[in-house]
């Protein structure tokens, strides 16, 4: 219970610091085509860094828990080396191509406003690559149980970078955010350092190495289809008016805030801990545990809906003295919250059930949920995108969510895992 609140409060702290970095930035330029580059731009670096860092995040844990200090510093140096070299090799190749493949993903913005995405875009692909990086550095400190330190590294760089913001933002625009925003992952990428130990010759053909890309080859062929899902979002909505991305993103901002917080509070400490217990043979603990937590999360949830229901539009209003957020844009965002709640409360409690898929090593399980899905929600989006607009695309949401959660408890009866 301890490090469960230590965590839920490094994480809380951390989280805010990001969303209010964001939330700065809104609210100082205002919902418009500044903002909508500036978060169109991420579209791409997210996408590549939840395809391959974020799949291997779920494999590093479970395969280095449990393993010697020696085994896991030999290990991890090997996994560090190879990441920083792909995402180093895909950064340069994105950068070198992004004024022909940016533009197709913003359809809807004038000339100015794509030309003003591929610079954007140009800077995060440089932080992607620290981020990947970190990626690993956070594994291993994970795989050791070391939670308290990887999560508070990113709160010292955070603070860093906000007071670097509110100085450069006046002076210099969305420029000075985007590169904020980078420099702000690779001082991660330093506090981290010290927990990969005195560096080691990288064996890249070690089994380690070996298990991992057998683990990972399901996970990147499903990943690299159904997590397009942001530029999906950001292709519809570059034809909506100006605006509706940026609000539409903070949306997802906030709900992703929160659950990020549920995220690194109980789905990250439960994956070595359920891996140890698989590989320990209790079964009875196993389940204990895991429908512990989904409870947990089901009622944190349930508590976060009501609270937006009750009090969402007062809570949001607080913003409107502040920047260039107007009573209107806030009344959009409380909107679309409403009707993208699936997200947050179906979309936590799957957080819990792909946990325990990769503690077992069972990474194709979730991948084909996450596919049947995918493939069934886009549909769904785009067609409620062009009924309703912003608003009919937050709806569809809710409903690929509950879809995919249909689909993973379905699967999980056929697997008796638990």
């Amino acid at each position: 219970m301890k490090l469960f609140i230590q965590l839920g409060i490094l994480s809380a702290t951390n989280i805010g610091l990001s969303f209010f970095f964001q939330w700065y930035v809104l609210t100082q330029l205002g919902p418009g085509a500044y903002t909508d580059a500036l978060f169109a731009g991420m579209a791409m670096p997210q996408l590549v860094l939840a395809v391959i860092s974020g799949s291997l995040m779920h494999v590093l844990v479970p395969l280095l828990s449990g393993e010697s200090e020696d085994r896991i510093r030999h290990d991890a140096w090997g996994f560090l080396a190879l990441i920083g070299g792909l995402f180093g090799l895909l950064a340069f190749l994105l950068y070198a191509a992004a004024p022909w493949w940016v533009p197709l993903t913003v359809p809807g913005f004038d000339e100015a406003g794509q030309a003003l995405t591929v610079e954007l875009t140009r800077i995060q692909l440089v932080g992607m690559v620290f981020t990947a990086i970190n990626g690993v550095q956070w594994a291993a400190y994970h795989a050791r149980q070391q939670f308290l330190w990887a999560e508070f590294t990113p709160i010292l760089a955070s603070v860093f970078a906000l007071l670097l913001l509110v100085w450069a933002l006046p002076r210099f625009g969305v420029i000075a955010a985007a590169w904020i925003s980078t420099l702000r992952m690779g001082l991660q990428t330093l506090l981290l350092a010290p927990g990969m130990g005195s560096p080691v010759r990288p064996d890249l053909k070690s089994p380690a190495i070996r298990e991992a890309w057998r683990r990972i080859k399901p996970l990147l062929l499903g990943t690299a289809y159904y997590k397009t899902d942001p530029l999906v979002d950001r292709f519809l909505l570059s034809s909506a008016g100006s605006g509706s991305l940026s609000l539409y993103y903070l949306a997802q901002q906030i709900y992703g805030a929160v659950s990020q917080v549920i995220n690194k509070a109980i789905s990250t400490p439960l994956v070595p801990a359920l891996s140890r217990l698989d590989k320990a043979g209790d079964k009875a603990g196993f389940r204990r545990i895991y429908h512990r937590k989904l409870l947990q999360v089901g009622a944190f949830s349930l508590a976060g809906l009501l609270i937006l229901g009750l009090f969402g539009q007062p809570l949001l209003a607080l913003l409107a003295g502040y920047g260039k957020l107007s009573n209107q844009n806030l009344k959009l965002l409380w909107l679309m919250m409403l009707l993208m709640s699936g997200q947050f409360a179906i979309g936590n409690l799957g957080m819990i059930m792909t946990s325990m898929f990769y503690s077992l090593g069972d990474t194709k399980s979730p991948t084909a949920v996450g596919m049947v899905a995918y493939s069934l929600g886009v549909v769904i989006k785009i067609l409620m995108f062009y009924v309703m607009g912003a608003l009919g695309l937050a709806m569809g949401v809710s409903i690929y969510f509950l879809i995919s959660w249909a689909l993973m408890t379905k699967k999980i009866s056929e697997k008796k895992y638990v």
